[in-house]
């Protein structure tokens, strides 16, 4: 065949898969757009005062310790006690949270819906949410190109994984960010600053507000975009299923893709 008429029914196949993720996340924003507007004997879940202040307290953590990466110069060697350092401290957090809201007697389990659905449910829901998110993903990082110059490839899991230089590192990279990443930054992100935000000033202020967060702690300018829209799509997931575990699914999934596609740059180049 033609390279032009590849070229062309490529460009239709890519506008319809665009098409079809913003049909999706639209028909997800209107349906919880009417389930608020129906009556519902469902408890509301809320967050108090001290759950907002200790949400302020970590939200100026992570935009000062945003800061820092931004400001550093030079190529930083990669080091196995740092990788192991960094998911001890992100487990840290996510147990702290955790502790601190069963201290305060928040039922963790129905706030975050984790008995809502089914594993097979969820791992399919994620999936197909996924899928749906990606064009917009690479939307937000072709405009980023277009206005930087400048592709959004090297974002931290990348960084991380092409740094490494002992199997041993990729592996602890493997489990940050299939394992530990997801559950913690999901935990973190949308079930809690989320939900705290949410609770004072709206939805769209919670969504907004995390996704800006989310993009801001990769501490990496030309992902900034399409790490928005991600956090985006992840804060609907959560808030259309009821269950943060699809959009931890979401997360687990996306970083895998990465690091395939990172194990295989020829295949997926092409």
């Amino acid at each position: 065949m033609p390279d032009g008429f590849l070229t062309a029914f490529s460009a239709v196949i890519n506008a319809l898969f665009l098409v079809a993720g913003v049909y999706v996340y639209l028909s997800l924003v209107r349906q919880i757009g009417a389930r608020d507007a129906a009556p519902s004997d469902t408890p509301e879940r809320t967050f108090g005062a001290l759950d907002a202040a200790l949400a302020l307290a970590l939200a100026t953590l992570f935009l000062l310790n945003a800061v820092g990466p931004s400001a550093a110069s030079g190529k930083v060697v990669l080091r196995t006690n740092d990788l192991i350092a960094n998911a001890l401290v992100s487990l840290g957090l996510f147990l702290f949270v955790a502790a601190f809201l069963t201290v305060r007697r928040r039922d963790i389990g129905f706030l975050a819906g984790f008995s809502k659905l089914g594993f097979r449910r969820v791992f399919i829901t994620g999936g197909i949410l996924l899928f749906a998110a990606y064009p917009l993903i690479v939307l937000a990082d072709l405009l980023t190109q277009r206005v930087l110059g400048t592709s959004s490839s090297r974002q931290t899991i990348v960084e991380l994984f092409t740094d490494s230089q002992t199997l041993e590192q990729r592996v602890l990279v493997i489990i940050l960010a299939i394992a530990i990443a997801p559950l913690v930054e999901e935990f973190i992100f949308r079930f809690f600053l989320y939900g705290v935000v949410k609770r004072y000033f709206g939805r769209l202020a919670g969504l907004a507000g995390n996704s800006l967060l989310f993009a801001a702690v990769h501490a990496h300018a030309p992902s900034a975009a399409p790490l928005f829209v991600l956090g985006a799509c992840f804060t609907i997931a959560y808030e259309w299923s009821g269950s943060i575990l699809v959009a931890m699914t979401m997360h687990a999934l996306f970083n895998s893709f990465t690091l395939v596609a990172l194990a295989f740059p020829d295949f997926f180049q092409q």
